[in-house]
């Protein structure tokens, strides 16, 4: 066998599974609740998706280098409380505050590499910092965000078509460019799998990990806006658990932990299917506290079995 269709395999794999296993899991929804084939019903259970989506995307990016982003829930709410806060009633501040919000990724990023500091323990540190600036905007879950962002909730597209699976389509078609089809994608791949060589020819890792690092902060803000208008508001406390989701989503996707691989369909799959798996626990009314147990089950058996489907192209 050649070294192409090796390659394919353990590339594919993971995704396609995923992949029916999103299929089963919307069919067994639709066959509780069959109202959600409309298109009111796919965007009612979509919505709350797309900053999953996007901020698993974030998650990619991050670990395609070879990190791994302990903060990206608290971050995700941050900008929630900034949007909720800022946005609306102040713009310009508002745009600044979430242009900021980047630039201390970057910078969190350069941290990473000019002192070695294990980007576990950097993202960890800045979560800290992440809630305690979400909570001093916004102390309590509230405020109010832009009419933009109502109107875009509110928004049908033509050919009954969902707004959140357009939202999601487009944030990862843009992903996919950025990661597979331009150099900076290149070397935040290079970055994750050989840096040695990366700087060997040339490239700088300290700006290679602090592109990589905004990029991850863009992706962050973006999932914000969208929790924002979905909840109506902001609140720092929003998404705390999306830290094992991100991560979970991206290893579904087809990802790796030791980074050099880049994965958006697949990701986007990932998050899909998790989020469709809070949509069955509740149709099945089992508690969604169940739903990190049932992540951390996946995991280990996605892990299990890319070792075996390895072995066997091998």
């Amino acid at each position: 066998m050649s070294a192409l269709p090796k390659g394919l395999a353990l590339r594919a794999l993971p995704a396609l599974l995923t992949l029916v296993a999103m299929v089963i899991i919307l069919i067994i929804c639709g066959i509780i609740q069959p109202h959600i084939w409309s298109q009111s019903g796919l965007t009612l259970i979509m919505s709350p998706i797309v900053a999953l989506a996007i901020g698993s995307m974030a998650q990619m990016v991050m670990m395609s280098i070879g990190d791994i982003d302990l903060s990206i829930g608290f971050f995700i709410g941050m900008i929630t409380a900034m949007v909720a806060s800022l946005l609306g009633e102040t713009p310009i501040i508002g745009i600044l505050a979430l242009a900021g919000s980047v630039l201390a990724y970057a910078f969190l990023g350069a941290l990473v590499q000019l002192r070695s500091v294990p980007s576990l323990i950097a993202t960890l540190g800045a979560s800290f910092i992440w809630l305690g600036v979400g909570l001093f905007l916004l102390p309590s879950p509230g405020g109010r965000v832009p009419n933009w962002l109502f109107n875009y909730i509110q928004w049908e597209p033509p050919l009954s078509i969902p707004a959140p699976i357009i939202t999601m389509i487009i944030a990862t078609a843009i992903t996919w460019f950025v990661t597979k089809r331009t150099k900076v994608g290149v070397h935040f791949r290079s970055l994750g799998s050989n840096p040695v060589a990366l700087e060997r020819s040339g490239v700088s890792l300290l700006k290679t990990r602090m592109l990589a690092y905004a990029t991850v902060g863009i992706l962050g803000v973006l999932s914000g806006i969208t929790l924002s208008a979905e909840i109506g508001g902001g609140d720092v406390n929003a998404v705390p658990g999306y830290t094992l989701t991100t991560i979970t989503a991206v290893i579904l996707g087809g990802g790796m932990f030791t980074g050099g691989r880049a994965v958006p369909w697949g990701t986007l799959v990932g998050a899909v299917t998790l989020g469709l798996l809070t949509v069955l626990l509740t149709f099945l009314n089992l508690s969604s506290n169940l739903q990190p147990a049932v992540q951390g089950l996946i995991v280990i058996a996605v892990l299990a079995g890319r070792l075996v489907v390895d072995r066997m192209v091998r």
